[in-house]
């Protein structure tokens, strides 16, 4: 048993644990032992009752406000086993200030963090501070609630029904990020070609509405990722990336990243991939494998959160992983999603679809797919089998429809349907 985020051990009580009661209150909780080394190995206690009341007097004098404890006697009454509960009061200080944990590690929050904790201890969001701005317009935002629902008239009454205004503050966060002009942050778009060296575009939507950034960075994506494919006389669009897909992961990265950071969504176009970047990691009260389980939905920003859903840009809150993962059901390569403590990152391969193919079938696949045409002889160096089953795999892929044949003899190429 080695220490972690939310375990620590303490081979004796000195005050240095008062910092991470403090940490373990702000924030997700955990566990202290006592009487155990860093390395986890029990050493005990001399007397743990004494040590169980000195516990308790040291939380009680040092903490404010009060935090959320138990203490329980292990390992035959020679240690002791400390249980912190995220508190609802935050921020909890130790000499006037807060702790977090930083993997094993107890450090002091930064202001920013700080003013966080109080937020949140007020249950109050970002979103729903008064906005610096209040000379605000909206004429983005009408229109698109005109498209979507009808409405027929727009004023300051349709405002406070979602939540963007009240007659004490006055225009919250969450209505400045949403005006026609405001100061916030939005997406910075990069598309590369060949390699990193390489850009064919680059493009930053910032201090418009979030709606408008949003509809510019699909705009963006559908330059790259799509094109119309006309045989006879219908015309069809051919989405390299599933356009739901990408629709739903720049709506979450919009809704859900911190906006009290100038950060930019970052978006990372390549030939084979995008990758959507969001600054704020996840919020409080939700743990990696919820958030990728789609099981339990944290809304950072509720209130944005609901101007997307009556627009129809999200269907219900708080499936947008799994949303993405479903439209990938039939691919060959699946999303991939990256959680760290100050960003989330989305990852969408191209679609390309599991059509039945056998393992070694798949690996001729991907290399075709990189390239229009392909002769046997530059397949061959990419596979580690021989010529012969090379050519038995691409006859089995032509029978099934997946592969056609171009040219004869020595000029014979081979081309993904």
């Amino acid at each position: 048993m080695r220490e972690t985020r939310v375990l620590e051990f303490k081979e004796t009580i000195t005050n240095t644990f008062l910092k991470t009661v403090s940490a373990f209150s702000n924030y997700d909780g955990g566990e202290i032992f006592f009487g155990i080394d860093d390395n986890g190995n029990i050493k005990g206690l001399p007397d743990v009752k004494q040590a169980c009341l000195d516990i308790e007097n040291k939380i009680n004098d040092s903490i404010t406000p009060q935090p959320n404890y138990t203490l329980e006697l292990q390992n035959n009454d020679r240690t002791i086993k400390l249980t912190v509960k995220s508190g609802i009061q935050k921020p909890y200080l130790y000499k006037s200030k807060a702790y977090k944990r930083n993997d094993t590690a107890t450090i002091e929050v930064d202001t920013l963090e700080f003013s966080r904790l109080i937020l949140e201890g007020k249950n109050i969001s970002f979103e729903e501070l008064p906005c610096d701005n209040q000379e605000l317009t909206f004429h983005t935002l009408y229109q698109k609630l005109k498209e979507a629902i009808q409405i027929d008239t727009f004023n300051q009454d349709t405002l406070k029904t979602l939540n963007l205004y009240n007659n004490t503050i006055g225009y919250n966060n969450a209505a400045g990020i949403l005006a026609d002009k405001n100061q916030f942050p939005g997406i910075d778009i990069v598309k590369f070609g060949e390699n990193i060296s390489t850009i064919h575009k680059r493009a930053t939507f910032e201090n418009i509405s979030i709606l408008t950034v949003y509809e510019k960075t699909l705009d963006v994506f559908r330059d790259y990722y799509q094109y119309e494919e006309i045989k006879d006389a219908d015309r069809k669009t051919i989405e390299r990336i599933p356009e739901a897909a990408f629709r739903e992961a720049v709506a979450n990265a919009l809704i859900h990243r911190v906006w009290d950071v100038r950060s930019q969504i970052r978006v990372l176009m390549f030939d084979d991939k995008i990758e959507i970047l969001s600054p704020g990691g996840l919020p409080s009260g939700i743990t990696e494998d919820e958030y990728l389980s789609g099981k339990i939905s944290v809304l950072r920003n509720r209130n944005l959160a609901n101007v997307f859903y009556r627009l129809g840009f999200v269907e219900i809150f708080g499936t947008g992983i799994t949303r993405i993962k479903q439209l990938y059901e039939d691919a060959l390569k699946q999303p991939d999603f990256e959680v760290s403590e100050n960003t989330i990152k989305i990852v969408l391969p191209l679609f390309e679809k599991n059509l039945n193919l056998t393992e070694d079938e798949r690996k001729i696949y991907r290399i075709l797919s990189r390239t229009i045409l392909k002769s046997i002889s530059e397949i061959a160096p990419y596979v580690e089998f021989g010529k012969s089953k090379t050519i038995r795999l691409l006859k089995d892929m032509v029978h099934k429809g997946i592969v056609k044949i171009e040219g004869k003899g020595r000029g014979t190429k081979y081309i993904l349907k």
